[in-house]
C-alpha cells in the first residue's frame, strides 16, 4: 500500500471514530473513555508516522513545504486538546465542547491532507517512492501497535 492510500484509510477510520463519540453526552462515561482511548491510540500512531517518515520526506520538496510546516502544526494543536481532554473526567460539563473543537480541528486537518497534501505527494514523489515510505510507515505502525499491545489501524 502507497503512503497516500495508507494515511486515507487512517483518516477514514478516524473520522468513524469521531462520528461516535460527537454525540454522546456525559452520562454515557463507559462509551466516552472506550471511544477517547481508541482515538487517542490510532491518532498517535497516525501522527508518529506522518512525523517521522511522510511529512520529512514531503518536506524536501519545496512545493510542498508550506503545507508540511501547516501539518505538523495542526498537529500541535489537536496534541494539546488531546492531552486537555485526556486530563479531564469523561463526565466534565466541558469535556463534550472540548471534544467537539478537537474533531473540528481533525476533520479540518483531514481535508487539507486529502485536498492539498496528498495531491502535492503525488506530484513531487513517484508511485515507487511513495510505495517504499507506505511499507516503511506500515512496519512502524506495527511496532507502534505491538509497543502500545493494542491492535493499530
Amino acid at each position: 500500500m502507497d503512503a497516500v492510500t495508507l494515511l486515507r484509510e487512517d483518516h477514514r477510520k478516524l473520522k468513524a471514530l469521531l462520528r461516535e463519540l460527537e454525540p454522546t453526552t456525559e452520562r454515557a462515561i463507559k462509551t466516552r473513555t472506550a471511544l477517547f482511548a481508541r482515538i487517542k491510540t490510532e491518532l498517535t500512531a497516525h501522527e508518529i508516522v506522518e512525523e517521522e517518515v511522510f511529512y520529512p520526506t514531503l518536506k524536501q520538496h519545496p512545493r510542498a513545504r508550506e503545507i508540511v510546516l501547516e501539518g505538523y502544526e495542526e498537529h500541535n494543536v489537536v496534541d494539546t486538546l488531546l492531552g486537555e481532554l485526556d486530563r479531564l473526567p469523561v463526565d466534565d460539563e466541558t469535556w463534550g465542547a472540548k471534544a467537539s473543537v478537537m474533531i473540528e480541528n481533525i476533520e479540518h486537518h483531514i481535508e487539507e491532507e486529502e485536498g492539498d497534501m496528498f495531491v502535492k505527494a503525488r506530484q513531487v514523489l513517484d508511485r515507487a517512492e511513495l510505495q517504499a515510505l507506505g511499507t516503511v510507515m506500515a512496519e512502524r505502525k506495527a511496532e507502534l501497535a505491538a509497543q502500545a499491545g493494542v491492535p493499530i489501524g
